[in-house]
């Protein structure tokens, strides 16, 4: 695998020690200090080991760029979008590699609305950096750092505060959850939040050590544990998130996986309940969220993968709710940014009304998805994409993101992961069957 810098709109990740270094990081942060308006950077942070290192060189770049630094401390994801928005900050740097294992780490980088950048604005920061371009300023002009407790708060009452989350209810049902927090900051602050909502939660790997036991992506078949912890304690369900807490994904009463994809569709439906309007996701999501809105007879769009791609579409269109079939629930009404305190909240208040997470599952129609990823075959793109092109002749076509060919209830997508030194494959089929010989059909084109 290579070790070189992976930067892309999903911000900038590499190995600690080999692309990533302390030069690296706080160039990067000058140049994204250096590339904004005036106020304060807020910069948090999840549990990796590396955390407290990339943290220290990221301060000193935003500090010898001119910029004064909010630190607050290991916090998820959408905690450190949501205190950029709280503070009025200038904008934000959270430090994780979310999915990425172990040994990597990233900086992503936010907006002053606690977004993510845009591809131009991430090309200008990418720009500077690669320039070496008025990136510092001097002694008497340099920043200061500080300390912010409250920011894990602050989200907790956005949550709670929503219009689709009836606490009164979710309390009475007084559920029993098992949140597996990935050894990282899920682990702070999902049974916080279970515990307002008056719910017993039993932590497995709550712990922010940074000690994964664990593969990173909540996906069905790196569940297990979760699953035996479910049933040992008869919970209603349980909760897996990844290292930064932006995603979460569900298993029932009998420790079963309902896989990622579920997580938007419930809780999506839920919003569409109390309030309609359009819904957005990107290219590479199951189906099973066309069957939600074409229920609720609204409008369903989609995007290029990637949450800037998203919100940009959410924004476009002023969608309710939207979101990643990984796992990522976007809901407007709380902020513009992947949550999985928001889908915990969303699954709860559906949990509030009676039946079993399975239920609620099985009431959507199901679809066999397969998720593959690829090496990156070593010739030119053009040569690989045709050999594709040939191989699902007469299908319906999107090139927005990669390649993405339908036919009927069936479809498979190909593209480069902007994470990742892989291309990723996904297809979904109404049968196992027809979603294998999908993936193998691309595999066949990707490696002639």
């Amino acid at each position: 695998m290579s070790t070189g810098l992976m930067i892309s709109v999903a911000g900038v990740r590499g190995i600690v020690g080999e692309s990533l270094t302390p030069p690296v990081l706080a160039r990067f942060a000058a140049a994204f200090a250096r590339s904004l308006g005036d106020g304060p950077v807020v910069v948090g942070r999840d549990a990796r080991t590396s955390g407290p290192m990339v943290l220290a060189a990221v301060s000193a770049g935003l500090v010898a760029a001119g910029r004064d630094v909010v630190d607050i401390g290991l916090a998820t994801t959408p905690t450190t979008q949501l205190a950029v928005e709280h503070l009025h900050a200038a904008g934000g740097v959270i430090l994780t590699a979310s999915h990425n294992p172990a040994p990597w780490n990233a900086l992503k980088f936010l907006s002053g609305l606690g977004e993510f950048l845009g591809p131009a604005e991430g090309g200008a920061v990418r720009e500077r950096f690669e320039t070496d371009r008025d990136l510092w300023v001097p002694w008497d002009h340099i920043g200061a750092v500080r300390t912010e407790a409250g920011a894990l708060e602050w989200h907790l009452e956005r949550v709670l505060g929503l219009e689709f989350v009836d606490v009164g209810a979710i309390r009475r049902r007084a559920l029993e959850v098992v949140v597996d927090g990935c050894a990282s900051v899920g682990g702070i602050a999902v049974p916080a939040l279970l515990e307002r909502l008056g719910a017993t939660c039993v932590p497995l790997d709550c712990v922010p050590d940074g000690r994964f036991t664990r593969e990173l992506e909540p996906v069905p078949h790196a569940l297990g544990a979760l699953g035996r912890a479910v049933r040992e304690a008869g919970a209603d369900f349980g909760v897996a998130l990844d290292p930064d807490a932006d995603r979460a994904a569900f298993v029932d009463a009998d420790g079963v996986p309902l896989g990622e994809e579920y997580t938007l569709a419930l809780g999506t439906r839920v919003v569409l309940e109390r309030r309609k309007g359009p819904v957005v996701t990107n290219l590479s999501t199951s189906r099973m969220l066309d069957f939600v809105c074409r229920e609720a007879g609204v409008a369903l769009h989609r995007t290029p993968v990637g949450e800037a791609h998203v919100v940009a579409g959410l924004r476009s269109v002023q969608a309710v709710a939207g979101g990643e079939g990984n796992g990522g629930m976007i809901l407007p009404a709380a902020h513009y940014g992947r949550d999985g305190l928001v889908a915990v909240a969303l699954v709860a208040q559906r949990m509030s009304g009676g039946g079993t997470l399975r239920e609620h599952a099985s009431a959507l129609p199901h679809f066999a998805m397969i998720k593959d990823k690829l090496a990156r075959p070593e010739q030119p793109w053009e040569r690989t994409e045709q050999r594709l092109r040939e191989a699902f002749a007469g299908w319906s076509l999107d090139t927005a993101d990669g390649l993405r060919f339908a036919r009927e209830e069936e479809w498979v997508h190909v593209r480069a992961s902007g994470t990742e030194p892989v291309v990723r494959v996904i297809a979904e089929a109404p049968g196992a069957a027809g979603a294998k010989a999908l993936v193998e059909t691309a595999r066949r084109a990707l490696s002639a």
